[in-house]
């Protein structure tokens, strides 16, 4: 019964390339699913296979669990590859979220486009992230939970597993003699799916032997309504979304409504959902704040600013204000947080004089000198007035490349050109661009 049914969700939802990428933690869930796609490939010999084991280094015994799950996949005849992560913790996100998030980028590196990711996620596996989502008090999009099937990279995330219990599941272990590892986390119930696996999941099938039945059916309609919200709201997200990622909303429509289009506009970006009183604050902060202010609203490591009317999600950084680095001509300088790199070299059309022997040259993030005249204007200007004026976002004010002759501000990159800096034919006859290629 489990393997037909496992054939049945795969062959209904075909991956185009064929291929089948299995996410093997080892454990019991994805060691019985490992024998099912070694049964499965050997009956369907059109379709491929390979296996991932996520080493996220929390236990001292992920060693042994890797060549383990490597043992076990080359007996079964799929290849398995070991991927080793680091668990990024901070901006409130749990151990339990930033291992999650670890593993799906991991895994998302070995899909091709075109196939499907597998993962052995059960029905006690779904009343647990239906009851986790009713504690963080989520709405619709929370409560439907796990879908069986889903984008995913470049390809598509399939839980053939999903309506079948942890029960049936240990029966097939039990019946074919499999060995599996015991995560010893999975009994430590400081973490909340623990507390609700050992804890509430027994209470609720002893007295409603029907509840992952009925929590998936609800899982599934609220599902249905959020898909149904989304087709709804497609057009003006559309009409709403910029060229360059940005969302434009008109402060005239319900709060109900631009709080949808902005949840969706989120949703497409795949971040970490805001809380409903940090989507409220989205709105009421952000959306229907007077045009001179500059808000935010943080949650995680994600950060919204309105700029012109028009909101922009952002990562937040750390400060590099005090960041500095030598330049030098024809060479390029990488910068920090993904920014790219910048150079100084000849070109054509450059308009900016090279340094002089005695000029130290240097890339920095900061200015906090006197007045300055651009290229091209009449009379100087306090240099934040000058980046409002060249309508600089705030939030890139101190993460655009700025070079430096010495102590004096030369140029911000693709801004503007410091007037006394330009080159004449007094002064060379080979001026040079400040070219900055971001990331």
């Amino acid at each position: 019964m489990l393997y037909s049914h496992f054939c049945h969700q795969i062959l209904v939802n075909p991956p185009t390339t064929k291929r089948l990428v299995l996410a093997l933690s080892g454990g019991l869930d994805s060691r019985v699913m490992l024998d099912l796609l070694a049964r499965f490939i050997e009956q369907h010999r059109d379709y491929r296979a390979h296996a991932v084991y996520v080493h996220h280094g929390l236990s001292t015994n992920a060693d042994t669990w890797a060549q383990q799950c490597v043992t076990w996949a080359m007996a079964s005849g799929i290849s398995c590859d070991i991927e080793r992560v680091q668990c990024e913790l901070g901006g409130g996100a749990s151990v339990e979220q930033a291992a999650r998030d670890a593993r799906y980028y991991a895994l998302s590196q070995h899909i091709q486009c075109g196939d499907t990711l597998l993962t052995a996620q059960h029905a006690d596996d779904q009343i647990e992230t239906v009851l986790l989502a009713l504690k963080r008090g989520s709405g619709p999009a929370g409560l439907a939970a796990m879908p069986v099937l889903t984008t995913f990279a470049c390809g598509q995330h399939l839980r053939p597993l999903l309506s079948i219990s942890r029960a049936d599941i240990e029966a097939y272990g039990a019946q074919h003699q499999l060995q599996w590892v015991e995560d010893e986390s999975n009994q430590d119930q400081r973490y909340d799916r623990n507390f609700i696996r050992h804890q509430i999941t027994p209470l609720l099938n002893e007295r409603w032997p029907g509840i992952r039945k009925a929590v998936t059916r609800s899982a599934h309609l609220c599902g249905e309504q959020e898909g149904l919200l989304e087709e709804l709201l497609s057009f003006q997200l559309q009409q709403a979304r910029q060229a360059d990622g940005s969302l434009r909303i008109a402060a005239n429509i319900s709060a109900r409504l631009g709080m949808a289009l902005i949840r969706q506009w989120l949703k497409q970006q795949a971040v970490i959902m805001p809380s409903l009183a940090q989507l409220e604050q989205i709105w009421f902060n952000l959306v229907l704040a007077k045009v001179d202010a500059n808000p935010q609203v943080c949650w995680q490591q994600y950060q919204v600013r309105r700029y012109q009317q028009q909101l922009y999600l952002l990562q937040q950084w750390p400060d590099i204000s005090d960041w500095q680095q030598p330049l030098r001509l024809n060479q390029y300088c990488q910068l920090p947080q993904d920014l790219g790199v910048v150079a100084l070299k000849p070109t054509p059309s450059a308009t900016l004089r090279p340094p002089y022997a005695n000029e130290t040259v240097s890339v920095r993030f900061d200015y906090l000198g006197p007045e300055i005249k651009p290229q091209g204007r009449s009379g100087k200007r306090k240099f934040k007035k000058l980046l409002q004026e060249y309508q600089l976002p705030s939030w890139l004010r101190r993460r655009t490349p700025m070079l430096f002759y010495g102590e004096q501000l030369v140029a911000v990159a693709g801004v503007f050109v410091v007037a006394e800096f330009v080159a004449t034919s007094s002064t060379t006859t080979t001026a040079v661009e400040f070219e900055w290629l971001r990331a």
